[in-house]
Parts: C-alpha cells; structure tokens; sequence
C-alpha cells in the first residue's frame, strides 16, 4: 500500500528501560510490513524543528488502527517527541521503505538487533512462524538498560542469545559471538539484523561465512524520508557489478549486506557510477 500522511493521536507513550515506546492511533496507515517505517513531524507547523524524524515502525495493528514506535533520545528532536502527552497529534508519513523479505513458505532464520534496532523484529519473527517457519534472536546492547525486547524474543523462540558490551545482561561481547552458535541451532539460511552501520557489517560477514543470506536494516539518517533529499544514499554494488549510490529511505532501508560497500559509506567510491566525470576536488568533498 502506498504512505499516507495523516495527522495521529498519541495513544500511549511509556518508558521502555532506556528507551520510549509510542503508540499511535493511526487508522489510515495500512499494509504495514516488518521493515517499514515512519517519518513523524516533531513539533506544529510553527516549530523550528523543521526535518521528521524516521523510525521502524515496532508493530501495526490493523484490528486497533494502531502503528507503534520505540525510540531514544538522542536530540532536541527526539526530546521534544518525549515531551509529548497522550492526546497530543504528530503529523506522521507511513509506510515507508522497503521492508525485510518475506518467504512463501517455510524457513529457518537468525534475527539480530542491536539496542532498539529489534523494534521490527518481533513482528518479523510472528511473520516468519505464521509461514511454519522458525527463529532465534540475538539482542545485543552496550548495557542491560539499552537492550529491548528480550522477554518478548523469549515468548516467539527458546533460542534466544542475549549479550551486553559490560556483561550487566547475558553475556559480555559482541552480537556477532553467539550469532554462528544461533545460525546453527535452528539451521538458519537467512540472517535479518537491525542496528548500527559497524553491526551491521560484521554480522553480514559472519552471516555469509555460514552460508546464510544477510538482510539489513540500516541506520542513515533521514532528513525528508521520500526520497527527495538524497541525504541518506549508501554505495551498493548491483548484480551488473556497478556500484551506485542508493536511497536508504527508498531502495532501503533493508538492503542485501552483501551488496553495500560498508567500508565505503559516506564516502564517494572512486568506481561509483558517475564518479569519473567529477573533479578530484569535487570527489574529495
């Protein structure tokens, strides 16, 4: 279904450990898939926060009209979206992007997140099982505050891989400890994650050393979220082999991590297609 943008009401927003967690009374928002998101206003038509700020959308329900988000705050813009009451509106574009994949059947599949990069998962994971089809998770964060989700991770799957950079929850490490212990375990042959850009590259090279596809929701900053801005591009190589520079909020945000020149990110490769007609100070900047 196409976005829509429409004026929604603040249900509820409750804190979430380190984190927010926003439901909207949406009911023009429709068809939304695990992977899609949101771009929400902050502030009225006075405000001098002009840019929306996106955000994976946790869960829709379509029985509720409801559309929910987990968030942090991490700046005015954020602040400000906390500051908000029930009752209050924000002007909200969903949904948006291009989601995680979904088979027609069966499958097996390993779901990584780091922080509140699992907001999307859980309902990825319900997806997945309603397709007779199994999961584990891997949830990492720097502290047990920062993590989110993992009672509900435990309720969707009995392979569940918690770990902590301080070892305050699960065990002390990286997301990418467990993750071939996960892969094995319920003989993924697909990897989804959601997180930082660094996470997100390790996790594809272990994901793909398993022999196992790696889809990734990555975290660009979105200043319009449509497309029209071209603030959030990445260098993606295609299967022609030429490397393009590629929307995130359009093509993205879930991407195939092997495709994505992780090295390359906010940089101007110099084999990008179009690149060679640009000057050396042009591609220097």
């Amino acid at each position: 279904m196409p976005p829509v943008q429409t004026l929604a009401t603040i249900r509820r927003i409750t804190p979430v450990g380190a984190y927010h967690h926003l439901v909207l009374d949406a009911p023009g928002v429709t068809g939304v898939r695990p992977g899609h998101f949101g771009a929400l206003a902050i502030g009225g038509r006075d405000s001098a926060t002009l840019l929306r700020r996106a955000f994976s959308i946790h869960r829709a329900d379509p029985a509720t009209r409801t559309v929910e988000f987990v968030f942090a705050e991490a700046g005015r813009g954020t602040r400000a979206l906390a500051a908000h009451r029930p009752g209050d509106t924000v002007d909200l574009i969903a949904p948006l992007g291009t989601p995680f994949p979904l088979p027609d059947g069966p499958t097996a599949a390993v779901l990584v997140a780091g922080g509140y990069g699992s907001a999307p998962m859980f309902a990825l994971a319900e997806e997945i099982r309603s397709r007779g089809g199994r999961v584990a998770f891997v949830l990492g964060a720097a502290t047990a505050e920062r993590l989110f989700g993992v009672e509900r991770a435990a309720a969707l799957s009995r392979h569940v891989y918690v770990v902590t950079d301080d070892g305050s929850a699960g065990r002390a490490g990286r997301v990418t400890d467990p993750l071939p212990e996960a892969i094995a375990a319920v003989g993924a042959t697909e990897v989804h994650s959601c997180g930082p850009m660094g996470m997100l590259r390790a996790v594809t090279a272990v994901a793909t050393a398993a022999g196992a596809s790696s889809h990734t929701a990555v975290e660009e900053a979105m200043a319009c979220g449509i497309g029209i801005c071209m603030s959030c591009v990445l260098p993606v190589t295609g299967p022609d082999g030429v490397t393009r520079f590629l929307r995130s909020c359009t093509s993205g945000p879930v991407f195939d991590g092997t495709t994505v020149r992780w090295d390359e990110a906010g940089k101007l490769p110099g084999d990008l297609e179009g690149a060679a007609a640009m000057t050396p100070k042009e591609a220097g900047r």
